[in-house]
Order: C-alpha cells, then sequence, then structure tokens
C-alpha cells in the first residue's frame, strides 16, 4: 500500500465516503448521457479486450466495479482492487446480485501487490487523471500485465482543461471537489513505451465537455454532434475522454 503522504491525497478520501460511494453510479452514469457513456465505455473494453473467456483480467481502481463485471460476464478469470473498502462493498454486492465470481480486494494503483505479468488484461478508468503519481500507475499496470492495458484520462487537448484548471483553483481555496488532472497523448505514450508497451487504438468520446451533454440531456443532441465533430476531424485532435489499448511489445 501507498504510504502516508499519498493517503493524505483527495483520492482516497473523497472516495472513502459512503455517500460518495453509494452516488457514483448514479452521477456517472445515470441519465441518457449517462447510459450513453456506459454503453460506449462497454463496447471499446470489449472490443479492446478481445476474447477474454477464461483469460486473467485485472481491474485497478474499479470502483463500484463496471468494468470488473463486464469482463465477468465475458467468461474472464477477473481480480478487482480498489483502495476504498466502501467502494469495494457496492462492487461485491453487485457481483453477487449477478452470481458472478470476482476476487475483489483492497489495493492501490501506486504499488500493485502481483508478480511481473500476471495477467493478460490490466483494465484501470477514472484512475489516472485522479492519481497522485499517475506515471508510477501507469508504470505499475504495464508490469503486472503480459499483454494489454486498458486505460482512460482526459485529455490536455480538450475543454477539459478549462474544467481542471477551475477544479484546482477552488480546491485551493476549500471547495470540496476532485481537482483531476489532463494528460497529453505523447505523455502517455512515453510511459507506455518506457514499460514495454505501445499504443494499438485509440478512442475519443466528445468534443463538448460531458458536462454539457449532461446539461442538456439528449442522446440525440450528443450523438449528433459527436458523429459532426468526427467528420469535421475535430474529434480525433479535441476528443475527451481518451480510452487507449495499449499491447506489450
Amino acid at each position: 500500500m501507498s504510504g502516508p503522504r499519498l493517503r493524505d491525497h483527495y483520492s482516497y478520501s473523497v472516495y472513502a465516503d459512503p455517500s460518495t460511494a453509494r452516488s457514483f453510479d448514479v452521477r456517472r452514469f445515470g441519465g441518457p448521457i449517462g447510459r450513453m457513456v456506459a454503453a460506449a465505455q462497454a463496447d471499446v473494453l470489449a472490443r479492446g479486450a478481445g476474447p477474454i473467456r477464461n483469460r486473467a483480467v485485472l481491474d485497478v481502481g474499479t470502483g463500484t466495479g463496471r468494468a470488473a463485471i463486464l469482463m465477468a460476464r465475458a467468461g474472464a478469470q477477473v481480480t478487482a482492487v480498489d483502495p476504498s473498502a466502501e467502494m469495494l462493498g457496492i462492487a461485491r454486492q453487485r457481483a453477487a446480485d449477478e452470481s458472478l465470481s470476482i476476487r475483489f480486494a483492497v489495493g492501490d494503483a501506486h504499488r500493485l501487490e502481483f508478480p511481473d505479468q500476471a495477467f493478460d488484461v490490466v483494465i484501470s478508468l477514472r484512475v489516472l487523471m485522479h492519481a497522485e503519481d499517475w506515471e508510477r500507475c501507469l508504470a505499475e499496470l504495464c508490469r503486472v500485465s503480459a499483454r494489454l492495458v486498458i486505460i482512460d484520462y482526459p485529455s490536455a487537448r480538450s475543454a477539459a482543461l478549462l474544467q481542471a484548471i477551475w477544479r484546482r483553483l477552488i480546491h485551493r481555496f476549500g471547495a470540496r471537489t476532485e481537482p483531476y488532472r489532463v494528460l497529453s497523448d505523447r505523455a502517455v505514450a512515453k510511459v507506455l513505451k518506457d514499460a514495454g508497451f505501445r499504443v494499438d487504438s485509440a478512442h475519443r468520446q466528445f468534443v463538448l465537455p460531458i458536462a454539457v451533454h449532461k446539461a442538456i440531456g439528449s442522446r440525440r443532441f450528443s450523438e449528433r454532434t459527436r458523429a459532426l465533430s468526427a467528420r469535421l476531424g475535430l474529434l480525433r485532435v479535441l476528443g475527451s475522454p481518451v480510452t487507449i489499448v495499449a499491447e506489450r511489445w
């Protein structure tokens, strides 16, 4: 586990809050846009991981277990870790409700307690943007993966940059918020390369911030603006969040 300095980081205290754990899925995946985001995430995971029946999959920062459950449904042998016991409690109940066998454990992305290349596929969603040391976390994900790493992050070339700056500013003045970071494709690719991985594919979701899509609340609007952004070439340049599938050389 990480030491006291890392444990002081907001990413531990926020997700250790029982009310945050209980409301996480509704806030993230509720409503028409939330369901659209969840469906896109499931599709990217299925295509990125490929055939995974009986393969060993690790979900790091599993939260309420969404990715872990998707992989278990597909027949994978899933291990899922998270530093928040509160989030894991919800994940365990969701898996039990579907009679899925998933090994859940308290664990930290900064120091994964698994041998090198112990898993065929390692997944980590909405982790790097909040981690105290994202490079260390990504290196750990690569270390324990024998084949694939699937991650996501808000792009430094997107509108998420402005929101991230604003959140960090108000957090500094005492607001209770998550002052996440944005990442550049080049920086992520470098850490992956240093760990022996190359980017195989990148999926970019929206040009407009997700908060804008949720405020409008129209799936039709979101689908049409995304399609237009793709035709204009804006999605490839400015799209966010980015989901990366990286493969070991």
